[in-house]
């Protein structure tokens, strides 16, 4: 039998579109295989095929080739074939030519050729729609395409090469084929195959078509997903990955499709606290957003009431676990409400352990709850094997009897679990990570592992359960994992409707899902078809999948109705509802704002009023808010095509002036970076935006910035008088040697800068000349009372501020239009004489006298101040303040030193300034960071803006400090080391952490002493001694001696303190045994490790009476606690109350007593906490 040989081509559009590989296990048929040469002798034209050949024309031997079965398995809905003879190839003078048009599937085909190459040395062969007119094509238009294309020899059909592929044809993908289809050299100059002749014998080849049109039962096969419409396809939407979050998605996906649930959710009051720290609430919004939005939704707002930060967003967490720690939290909140007892009625059922006698009537069982079944995979092809393999029953005899008492004594029994009811929607998560002995690590465990659209549960009940309903369950939801251990993606098959199709939910992405895709495809494994495993064409090892189920949702089938109940609005809370639409609202009119936004320009006016108000450099700041700040200037969103005189008015209206008053000047940057008024417009018929035009080049701003000056004088009409820039009736503007300068008053009393307002004074007139204007508008009459006189300052920009001398002309003093001249009154001085100079923030006090400060007698001092003033807000620190102080603000200047920082903050709390120390502040969290150190050299400014070196400081908040109140000054406490100290005071139930300073130079000993002096604890010889340990992970580590050095203690362990029970004093420590907490899997410990006494000859069943005692853990709490040894690798051996566990093993550092509960307390992951607010 011959081989067909393939050639490598590039499989795309004449149009360089790119192929999407939906799948990279397709079979790519232009690889090269091995061949079988023919060598043929003298073969013409008219010399037949040797026996047994492939023929091209034998068109279903040749449609078994390049029509092979498809991954996808899609329907076939019809096969055409078409062939069409090109002549005279090379004879061809056009770039492109089409075949003749065939139908295929209701549509007109044709091939595509480029017999010299679409611009590469092949020849280019592609098959296309032949749709005379493509504008009549309808927009969504679509056909899914397999097709193969073969080039044979007319004259000997056994020689031909060929390629196939697939493609979602539509109105803008009309071609898809093969660039490189094969080399020309090849065709007309090569003998092909040692067969003694060239495939384009006489320039002529066969070219046919084999097109199979396949079912698009889901809308989505083969599509590239540009310009995706998710609510348009499907009629729901998908939620957006924030970085590594998909496994939330698909988590919270399948909670909201389980409609019950929702419904309960909205339930939880929560118009009192619309706040997104109340995660109820938020769920709520996110809920009712996937029910309104017609885009994915953000989950930002739900994670930020969860506490998490950037850390847990980019970390994937374990989903069981999450799933569990939402549906607790939801279920804390609807207390009290009318759903206070859905979520257990929907989701929990019921389990017995049992140990059950053979020979006499006796059985030792507990009953607990659940929410979830963790079922194994390894080991069971399907979900009922899996089932069978939870309630396996193991049968204790010989050695292993069980002691039932001191009636039966040891007997032979059965030992297992056993269901005594289902929820209405059981959570099963399947186990696809283990941990594997060989490798030491967990592995994905990718088996084929089967589960059905329906199955029964009712066998894996106990007798006696109840039947009167059907035990039948209907899968709801597929949760998929992709990928492997280190790295993968989460996506869910869920079905919305009881009778509806399934959806994949891929983020933001939603499509309809086929059977195959939820079951077959998510099952793991080898990949399969009909008609067996898959392979590739050129390996005959089979492929496994990467992606399998990891938790199914089945739903019960007589409660289907009630759990996807139709959720409406009304069901969703008012408060909701309103809250959502305002937001709604107020983005579409932001998005029209945007819209519009280049038909409008921002006018900034600086006013009287607001220059009066403004008490910094220059004369306002122009990034200030006017509906905050009086001092800002006011902002006007003005048409683009408005006149300025149409600006003058809408500006007269608001400040309550005629507009025949007003005059407009524009203002300008100077190059010491200030912006002062610069001329008035005196043509108010151009346009804000042509006005704004000739502005930019002088300003910096998005902006038009403006002042605006109101006249003090009119004429008989009303009209304004200006003391310069005068426009006469003949249209000259008349300028005098009048100077437009801007007056401030520094206020001494007050310590407060305020502008007075502006004046005209001619260049020629002295400094001193400008004291009757002030005084008048200051109210204080002709002139000063005696003894005082003025100080004047020009602000020239807020580093440079220059004293004017009293008999300098202001030409002299290079004063101009715009320019600020400050003033203050102070005593007269004689000629020469110096203003008293004003005391600095470092200077200390002379003779005793009361501190003051930030007062300033000089303006220019408080300029300085003003360069370098920061506002600080102060925070008592969260967890070391003893005391409840209220947070307060200081302003001082950014240059003062730790101890003048210290000072002021002492002064303020009444406290020795040696006993503060301060913290930076986390800005993300808002948490305190670490200590600030002490330091001669360091200031304000570099406390808060510590070096950018490194990434964590650029996280620092730059307007706040957390203080904290020592015992001890600074200097005391370099030499203590800080150790942190949780302090057990009831077993292990009642956990206090303190920080405890002890010199470094101490040792356990001094830190029993300073724990018991922090805490309040009553003495050792009252009370009984005190051990101190180390754990780490959650596990007991070692415990410390009383002369083992406190500077020795390792950073990364956590101390733990607690009374040695009187039992174990003096107790041989080969008596000990480790004692850790877990859940479920040894590897999630939680809680306090300690060490525990073991009694020789002590059956298991007392030793839990003395566990119960010394944890401190009581009741039902208790009694659901399993107990297990753990030993190396992790490998667990549950325990009976009939073992004696001082025969197991001792105080052994591989083996530990392993108690296995609920974790009710935050979680750690990778290190870090994870926990739901």
């Amino acid at each position: 039998m011959y081989l067909l040989k393939s050639y490598d081509s590039e499989i795309h559009s004449p149009n360089e579109m790119v192929i999407d590989s939906h799948d990279d296990l397709v079979p790519a048929e232009n690889e090269k295989e091995q061949v079988v040469d023919i060598n043929p002798d003298g073969l013409d034209n008219d010399v037949e095929p040797r026996e047994g050949a492939i023929l091209a024309t034998d068109h279903e031997a040749i449609k078994e080739i390049v029509l092979p079965p498809l991954l996808e398995e899609p329907r076939i809905l019809e096969d055409a074939v078409n062939t069409w003879v090109v002549e005279n190839w090379r004879g061809i003078q056009s770039k492109k030519e089409h075949g003749p048009i065939f139908q295929a599937g209701g549509f007109p085909w044709r091939i595509l050729l480029f017999p010299f190459g679409n611009n590469v040395d092949q020849c280019s062969i592609y098959l296309e729609h032949g749709f005379e007119d493509p504008s009549t094509i309808p927009d969504d238009w679509s056909c899914c395409v397999q097709f193969g294309l073969v080039m044979s020899n007319i004259n000997d059909p056994s020689l031909f090469v060929h390629h196939t592929a697939h493609h979602r044809f539509t109105k803008e993908e009309s071609d898809w084929g093969f660039t490189r289809f094969l080399e020309l050299r090849r065709m007309f100059q090569s003998e092909w195959d040692n067969s003694g002749r060239i495939l384009a014998e006489n320039d002529t080849v066969a070219l046919t078509a084999y097109v199979r049109i396949v079912e698009d039962e889901t809308g989505v096969l083969w599509h590239n997903f540009n310009n995706y419409d998710s609510k348009k396809e499907t009629g729901y939407v998908g939620l957006k990955n924030q970085g590594a979050t998909c496994y939330l998605n698909s988590l919270l996906q399948s909670l909201y499709f389980t409609n019950a649930f929702r419904k309960a959710v909205y339930q939880i009051p929560t118009a009192e606290d619309e706040s997104t720290t109340n995660s109820a609430y938020t769920l709520q919004r996110l809920f009712y957003q996937l029910q309104t939005s017609n885009n994915a939704v953000g989950t930002n707002e739900l994670t930020k009431s969860f506490g998490w930060d950037t850390r847990h967003i980019f970390e994937q967490q374990d989903v069981q676990e999450l799933s569990r720690k939402l549906i607790e939290r939801m279920e804390e909140r609807m207390k009290g409400t009318a759903a206070e007892d859905f979520l257990p009625r929907m989701l929990s059922g019921k389990v017995k352990t049992y140990v059950s006698c053979i020979d006499v009537d006796y059985e030792s069982s507990r009953v607990e709850d659940f929410w979830d079944i963790q079922l194994n995979v390894r080991g069971n092809p399907t979900l009922e094997d899996s089932f069978k393999d939870y309630i396996q029953q193991e049968t204790l005899d010989g050695e292993n009897k069980y002691w039932a008492g001191d009636d039966f004594k040891y007997q032979d029994a059965h030992k297992g679990v056993i269901f005594q009811s289902f929820p209405e929607v059981l959570h099963l998560h399947l186990k696809r990570f283990e941990y594997d002995i060989q490798r030491d690590a967990m592995m994905k465990v990718n088996d084929r592992f089967e589960f059905p659209d329906v199955f029964d549960a009712a066998p894996y009940l106990e007798k006696g359960a109840d039947m009167s309903e059907s035990w039948r369950y209907k899968l709801h939801g597929v949760l998929v994992h992709s990928g492997d251990l280190n790295a993968g993606h989460y996506y869910a098959f869920l079905k919305p409707e009881k009778d509806g199709w399934f959806y994949k939910f891929d983020d933001d992405k939603v499509t309809r899902a086929t059977i195959r895709e939820t079951l077959e495809e998510n099952y793991g494994g080898e990949y399969r078809t009909s008609q067996g495993p898959y392979r590739t064409a050129t390996s005959k090892k089979t492929i496994m999948r990467q992606m399998n189920a990891y938790m199914l949702v089945y739903i019960r089938e007589s409660r289907l109705d009630h759990v996807l109940t139709p959720v409406g609005q009304e069901d969703t809370p008012a408060h909701l509802q309103k809250r959502l639409e305002e937001e709604a609202a107020a983005r579409e009119a932001k998005k029209r704002e945007r819209e519009e936004q280049h038909l409008y320009c921002p006018v900034k006016v600086v006013t009287p009023n607001t220059f009066e108000h403004h008490g910094a450099t220059d004369l306002t700041n122009f990034d200030g808010d006017p509906k905050e700040d009086p001092a800002a200037p006011r902002f006007y969103k003005m048409k683009k095509k408005a006149s300025m005189e149409e600006l003058l008015a809408t500006i007269a209206q608001d400040i309550g002036q005629d507009p025949r008053r007003l005059r407009l000047w524009i203002m300008v940057n100077r190059q010491n970076k200030t912006t002062r008024p610069d001329q008035p417009i005196m043509d108010l018929r151009p346009t804000v935006e042509e006005t704004f035009a000739r502005s930019a080049s002088t300003s910096r701003d998005y902006s038009l910035r403006l002042w605006v000056e109101v006249a003090e004088e009119v004429n008989d009409q009303g009209e304004a008088v200006w003391p310069t820039y005068q426009g006469n009736a003949n249209g000259v503007v008349v300028k005098t040697d009048l100077i437009l300068l801007f007056l401030k008053f520094f206020d001494q009393e007050k310590q407060a800068l305020q502008g007075l307002g502006h004046v005209y004074i001619s260049k020629e007139k002295k400094v001193e000349d400008l004291v009757p204007l002030i005084c008048k508008k200051m109210g204080w009459g002709d002139k000063l009372p005696s003894g005082e006189q003025l100080a004047m300052w020009e602000e020239i920009k807020p580093q440079m501020i220059e004293q004017l001398k009293a008999k300098q002309t202001l030409k002299a003093a290079e004063l101009q239009d715009g320019d600020i001249v400050c003033f203050q009154r102070v005593p007269e001085r004689k000629s020469g004489e110096a203003l008293t100079k004003a005391p600095k923030a470092t200077d200390q006090p002379a003779n005793g006298a009361a501190k003051r400060w930030d007062h300033f007698d000089d303006a220019r001092e408080y300029y300085n101040f003003l360069l370098y003033k920061r506002e600080v807000r102060f925070w008592p620190h969260p967890t070391r303040c003893d005391k409840e102080y209220e947070s307060f603000i200081l302003t001082m200047p950014a240059t003062i030193g730790y101890d003048q920082l210290a000072e002021r903050v002492g002064e303020r709390l009444n406290i020795d300034p040696t006993h503060l120390r301060f913290f930076t502040v986390n800005a993300s969290t808002g948490n305190p960071k670490t200590p600030v150190r002490r330091a001669a050299q360091m200031n304000l400014q570099q406390i808060l803006n510590p070096s950018n070196n490194y990434p964590t400081n650029a996280q620092t908040k730059q307007d706040a400090l957390y203080f904290e109140v020592l015992e001890m000054s600074l200097a005391e406490l370099d030499n203590k080391k800080n150790v942190k100290v949780t302090w057990l005071s009831e077993g292990i139930t009642k956990e206090e952490t303190y920080d405890v300073l002890v010199n470094k130079a101490g040792h356990i000993e001094d830190l029993i002493q300073a724990l018991i002096k922090k805490a309040q604890l009553k003495d050792e010889m009252e009370e009984g001694r005190i051990r101190v340990y180390e754990t780490h992970h959650h596990k007991f580590f070692r415990e410390l001696t009383l002369n083992y050095p406190v500077l020795s203690i390792n950073d990364y362990v956590d101390v733990v303190a607690e009374r040695i029970p009187e039992e174990e004093i003096g107790a041989d420590e080969r008596d000990f045994i480790k004692v850790q907490h877990f859940q479920q899997d040894p590897s999630r410990t939680h809680g306090v490790p300690f060490k525990f006494l073991l009694k020789e000859g002590e059956p298991f069943s007392e030793t839990k009476k003395r566990l119960e005692k010394r944890t401190g853990i009581k009741g039902k709490a208790f009694e659901k606690i399993k107990f297990a040894l753990v030993k190396r690798y992790g490998k667990l051996t549950y325990l009976e109350d009939d073992q004696i566990l001082f025969e197991e093993g001792g105080f052994d550092d591989d083996m530990s007593l392993g108690l296995d509960h609920v974790d009710r307390t935050r979680s750690t992951r990778n290190g870090q906490e994870m926990f739901l607010k």
